[in-house]
């Protein structure tokens, strides 16, 4: 792989890192062009922007941020199709067991077939534990041991040799991982309504698949031991040997597809307690009293998106009613309705004047519709608010809507952002530091691309599509 992508065994770049990456405005530099990487590009960004801290041939990761979806590969093609997902947790689980909490492994593992020199990279897990097994009730679990959920992810770089990796710039490998995580589970948690349905319709898509390809290859596995268990062959040791290969197959197999649940899904309890460690600093200066209920099935499991969901709309609920109800006490509860929905309640007792459409803040509606949700909020004046969200654990897949900025480059979206806000040419090239003729050029691209006559039509479907954002920001999403 052309070491300009970002993927080389050059030896000599450890001694050269610090070269790169010493000064604090060089390292900030190098974390916002990977932050600033359409979705798509986030993991080749990054093994670009990482050739001069830890050469490598290949990059993988796992991440429970993007549930339909969460292992990525980027290199050598011998590398990247031979990697999975339960390689990469277990070596999560091997850098969680052999070195300290926000550390680095390094080392040879087992890993698309070979033997390779590896650099593994792991994150926290939501409040402070780490993806694999052991973490406290109160965290966001990981079910079988060596799985990964919520913000807490594995990046693996697969290097050329052998040669250790400098200390700092494992830990500067560390703190990076960190911030590219946080930023997409950040962007995750935010998503637009129309995100959300897609992640949903993805994310469905894959468990059928897992659902289909685990039943194939058990029947493939278990229809060999039963021959291999026969009495009428001859060679009881092979036999023996053979059947224990296969047992170990079958584990292996049923052990991923408990990875790729554990992936899109979350434990209620788990979810619940998140969203609880959320309140809590948004009541710290005040003298409301906070009651959480969990839901009574705490083991049960419900899907990111509808968790993230779930707790968007509690927090909005509770910034609302401390702004507009000055409550004295709050109560938040999850439960499960018998129509397998998930139903969060936010029940305070202030003033009773909240407005019934108070959640279509911050979309947090809209993305309650796009899971096929409803919301309803019942005030009472003198008595008290009560905001109920009802979100469907199964519903009927939405067809998928194409977002119609999706093919725009990150500076076509600049300019669009600054047309929605109904700027001229010269205001724009002034804000983005670039030429009027340039701007033109830009202009021309967009109205090809959404498919438009004039400035005016593309501005409105800018706006239906959430713009303008009045400054654009970073936009790594899941």
């Amino acid at each position: 792989m052309d070491g300009a992508d970002g993927v080389n065994g050059t030896s000599g770049a450890d001694e050269r890192w610090q070269e790169a990456w010493g000064r604090p405005e060089d390292a900030l530099a190098r974390a916002v062009e990977v932050l600033r990487a359409p979705r798509p590009d986030i993991l080749p960004r990054l093994s670009r922007t990482l050739g001069t801290l830890v050469p490598h041939v290949a990059v993988a990761q796992l991440s429970g941020v993007c549930t339909f979806s969460p292992t990525h590969a980027h290199g050598l093609p011998e590398l990247t199709e031979g990697i999975s997902s339960l390689e990469l947790s277990r070596l999560a689980e091997r850098t969680t067991a052999t070195t300290s909490a926000g550390r680095p492994w390094q080392g040879e593992a087992e890993l698309a077939g070979h033997t390779r020199p590896v650099v593994v990279v792991v994150t926290a897990a939501p409040g402070g534990g780490t993806p694999g097994g052991g973490t406290p009730a109160d965290t966001a679990p990981v079910g079988e041991t060596g799985t990964t959920t919520g913000s807490g992810a594995v990046l693996v770089l697969v290097r050329a040799d052998t040669a250790p990796v400098a200390p700092g710039a494992l830990a500067v490998l560390q703190q990076l991982w960190e911030l590219v995580i946080a930023h997409s589970d950040h962007r995750s948690t935010d998503a637009g309504p129309r995100n959300a349905a897609a992640s949903r319709v993805s994310a469905n898509a894959r468990a059928r698949a897992i659902a289909e390809f685990t039943g194939t290859h058990s029947a493939a596995l278990s229809a060999i031991l039963a021959p291999l268990r026969s009495a009428d062959l001859d060679d009881a040791t092979a036999r023996r040997s053979a059947t224990e290969l296969a047992v170990t197959a079958l584990l292996d197999l049923r052990r991923g597809a408990d990875l790729d649940r554990a992936l899109s899904e979350e434990p209620a309890d788990a979810a619940f307690a998140r969203l609880a460690r959320e309140l809590r600093p948004l009541l710290r200066h005040t003298r409301v009293r906070l009651d959480a209920a969990p839901p009574a099935e705490a083991a049960r499991s419900v899907p990111a998106d509808a968790a993230h969901t779930a707790r968007d709309a509690v927090r909005a609920a509770v910034l609302l009613m401390l702004e507009h109800e000055k409550p004295g006490r709050l109560h938040v509860s999850w439960q499960f309705t018998a129509d397998d929905a998930l139903r969060a309640v936010v029940r305070g007792d202030g003033l009773g004047v909240l407005a019934v459409d108070a959640l279509a803040v911050h979309r947090t509606a809209d993305r309650i519709a796009a899971l096929g949700g409803r919301c309803t909020v019942e005030a009472v004046p003198g008595w008290g608010t009560t905001v109920t969200v009802d979100l469907p654990l199964t519903l009927p897949e939405p067809a998928l809507v194409s977002d119609p900025l999706a093919g725009l480059q990150p500076r076509e979206s600049e300019v669009l952002d600054q047309l929605a806000q109904g700027r001229r040419n010269r205001d724009i090239a002034a804000a983005l530091h670039i030429s009027e003729s340039t701007v033109k050029f830009h202009v021309a691209n967009i109205l090809a691309k959404l498919g438009v006559a004039s400035r005016g039509e593309a501005a409105a479907l800018a706006h239906r599509a959430g713009l303008p954002n009045g400054t654009v920001g970073l936009h790594v999403a899941s």
